[in-house]
């Protein structure tokens, strides 16, 4: 068998570090053609000594000099590169067979846009590139004849359940509803009038997952819940009306799938991120992920319950910026990144999430989408918006 060559955008996140590990288990079967990484250093030093990628791409010139003698002193012989362009320059070489597209945020949207338009098998982890992107994005994929496969634990899951040909309509293949769970994140039984006060810390004190910063609070707040309610009518043309959120406490029962005959799908499995990699990456075979089996006698219990709409006020916002259309997912995308910075730099208290994203869709009128620049310029105008915000409050 010959080996595939695996881009991680992001390599230093908690996904691409994940991506790794399942990787480092197939030496057979994959090898690293580039890692990226942003500002851990340290951490990508350490992972282009192990894994031996052709390239490493950091953000600047500064980090690359330094990045580059580093490994040249232990003796490894990646090629060190900067910038955006050396983003996608690595995510769409013709050499690259799959692409982990792991990087946080609306930074994450160029690279990924540009391994789509080369074709690639892409494994979306970053979900604002198509929160922001949206029918562009599928368009994209469409011409390119790409094969995206979503790694988000959600939207693997409700892949796993959906029939093959699911891309003809849901209605077409039978699919009545799909049922997207949600942890609830760390606030999920806390007193109302608690929440203003909680703290990054508690935000990020996660019960259920390992994950980074900004999508800690994101699941806190159920922003992401929201973000991934979209991506999933976008990746499975589904109507919003069509996508439940089902607050699901354990994270054993990932997403499920309900058909008109009255059957319902659901993929189950340890809250653990090397799953889905390792489904996306084996697709449509399966290998070992590291991850240990799911103990249903353990977990005795899985319970379900309807999202609180006055404790998570973000996933309404989410559904409006959907059914506005246009920038608005870019607008709803870009406010939140902002105040979920503010959030962490204890600049807002954490209720002011919601109150600073609501300013932003008001403010702003969402425009038709017909190129990227407009994207990327719903998103400046958004940031520049909710940074306004910020600045009157002080």
């Amino acid at each position: 068998m010959s080996h595939q060559w695996i881009t991680v955008l992001g390599a230093t996140g908690s996904i691409g570090v994940s991506t790794l590990d399942v990787v480092g288990r197939h030496p057979d079967r994959y090898r690293v053609f580039a890692l990226t990484g942003h500002s851990r250093m340290d951490v990508l030093l350490n992972q282009c000594i192990t894994h031996d990628p052709l390239y490493a791409v950091v953000s600047e010139a500064g980090q690359c000099a330094r990045l580059q003698e580093q490994l040249l002193q232990a003796g490894c012989q990646t090629r060190v590169l900067h910038g955006a362009e050396a983003l996608a320059e690595v995510s769409s070489d013709q050499r690259v067979d799959a692409v982990m597209a792991a990087i946080v945020g609306a930074a994450g949207l160029s690279p990924t846009l540009a391994a789509v338009r080369a074709g690639k098998r892409v494994l979306l982890a970053n979900k604002e590139a198509l929160v922001m992107s949206g029918a562009l994005f599928m368009q994209a994929v469409r011409d390119s004849g790409a094969r995206l496969l979503p790694i988000d634990s959600e939207h693997n899951a409700i892949f796993q359940c959906m029939p093959g040909n699911y891309a003809n309509g849901l209605q077409q293949v039978g699919v009545r509803r799909i049922l997207l769970t949600a942890s609830g994140g760390p606030f999920r039984e806390t007193a109302l009038e608690d929440l203003a006060r909680v703290t990054p810390a508690q935000a990020c004190a996660h019960p259920n997952w390992s994950m980074g910063q900004k999508i800690s609070v994101d699941s806190a707040s159920m922003m992401n819940k929201g973000l991934e309610l979209i991506e999933a009518c976008w990746l499975f043309d589904a109507r919003p009306d069509q996508v439940e959120v089902v607050v699901h406490p354990q994270s054993v029962v990932h997403s499920l799938v309900d058909y008109v005959d009255g059957s319902v799908l659901a993929q189950l499995g340890n809250p653990d991120m090397r799953t889905p990699i390792a489904h996306a990456l084996a697709w449509p075979e399966r290998i070992d992920s590291g991850v240990s089996a799911l103990d249903l006698l353990l977990t005795a219990r899985l319970d379900f319950q309807a999202p609180d709409p006055l404790r998570f006020p973000c996933l309404g916002l989410a559904r409006q910026a959907f059914e506005s259309g246009g920038t608005a997912c870019a607008i709803l995308n870009a406010a939140n990144e902002v105040a979920v910075q503010a959030f962490l730099d204890r600049r807002i208290g954490f209720t002011d999430i919601p109150v600073m994203i609501e300013h932003a869709l008001n403010s702003l009128s969402p425009e038709p989408v017909r190129e990227l620049a407009q994207v990327m310029l719903a998103d400046r105008q958004a940031r520049d918006c909710a940074e306004q915000w910020l600045a009157n409050q002080a």
